[in-house]
């Protein structure tokens, strides 16, 4: 079985800290980790330069990404006019986060849900106005689908609608995200199979899981369990969210390539060439914390990985 890794970190890792990685750091970033074997990559996010100057060159990052063979290029978008922007740069994903808790969706995205699925909708049929090999995949992002730190608990009956009416609004698929670093395993695996309920299987394949609290891998053989095949996660664990206090803590990819592989699923992925990725990170970003427990333990004697196809 493969199980597709989505590599935020330099979208969800950047966002998270005050350093501006400088552009060709991020080319060379995401030249290595597809070199390695790593498919998909969001590679930035489509919002004012003014609120994250560290993605102010998204456009240009989603241009270079686009020339790697086989890559499929993702990004963030907050709305209809960062939609376009994405469309016009060539992204092969767009992602538009609603948060099920409100008060974050206030404070991350300035809009209610209203507000929210009316832009869901228009950019939905935009999409539609697309020739078809100009058309990005659209999917619904339900970000603090297991609690929020604003607002504590987040009822299963609201993320259930929320991903219906999403759905309904034109979204390819949804995504559950652990913004704030809630979730546990018995919480993963229940959510997962409501929504597969309310919406079908396939239009929910791939979570967004926080370590926050230590969970996060916990989370994942959870969500696998329950018939998720695409997890997100970040080189070095960098990233959070600016807009959740003391939601940090992005599943670290290295670790998620190496557990996966040790219990016989394939990623694709060569670990031994992901693990030199990082040396990009900490020249370019000095001074900033890199986690990950295989990258400081080392691969175990005698482990190996089927050969990438």
């Amino acid at each position: 079985m493969t199980i597709l890794i989505s590599e935020v970190g330099p979208r969800d890792g950047l966002q998270s800290i005050a350093t501006v990685m400088p552009i060709e750091a991020k080319k060379a970033w995401i030249d290595a980790e597809a070199a390695a074997g790593v498919t998909e990559i969001e590679v930035g996010s489509f919002v004012p330069a003014k609120l994250l100057p560290q993605l102010a060159d998204t456009a240009e990052v989603v241009r270079h990404a686009r020339t790697i063979p086989g890559l499929t290029v993702a990004v963030l978008v907050p709305n209809l006019r960062g939609a376009e922007a994405a469309v016009e740069a060539g992204a092969h994903k767009i992602t538009l986060p609603l948060s099920v808790s409100e008060t974050h969706s206030l404070k991350n995205v300035r809009r209610t849900h209203a507000q929210m699925l009316e832009e869901a909708r228009a950019i939905a049929a935009m999409i539609a106005g697309l020739p078809a090999e100009r058309r990005p995949r659209f999917e619904g992002g339900l970000s603090t689908a297991f609690g929020c730190t604003l607002e504590g608990h987040v009822p299963p009956a609201r993320v259930i609608a929320l991903a219906e009416a999403l759905m309904q609004a034109g979204c390819d698929e949804v995504g559950l995200a652990d913004t704030s670093g809630y979730a546990n395993p018995a919480q993963v695996r229940d959510l997962v199979r409501q929504v597969h309920a309310a919406v079908g299987a396939h239009a929910l394949s791939g979570l967004h899981l926080h370590n926050t609290r230590g969970l996060g891998l916990a989370n994942v053989i959870a969500g696998l369990e329950v018939g998720i095949t695409t997890f997100d996660s970040s080189l070095s664990g960098l990233g959070g969210c600016p807009f959740a206090p003391g939601a940090s803590g992005n599943i670290v990819t290295e670790d998620l390539v190496f557990m996966l592989e040790a219990i016989g699923l394939r990623t694709g992925i060569d670990l031994p060439k992901l693990l030199r990725v990082r040396g990009i990170l900490r020249e370019a970003l000095p001074g900033e914390p890199l986690y990950g427990f295989t990258p400081d333990a080392g691969l175990p004697l005698g482990f190996t990985q089927e050969p990438r196809a």
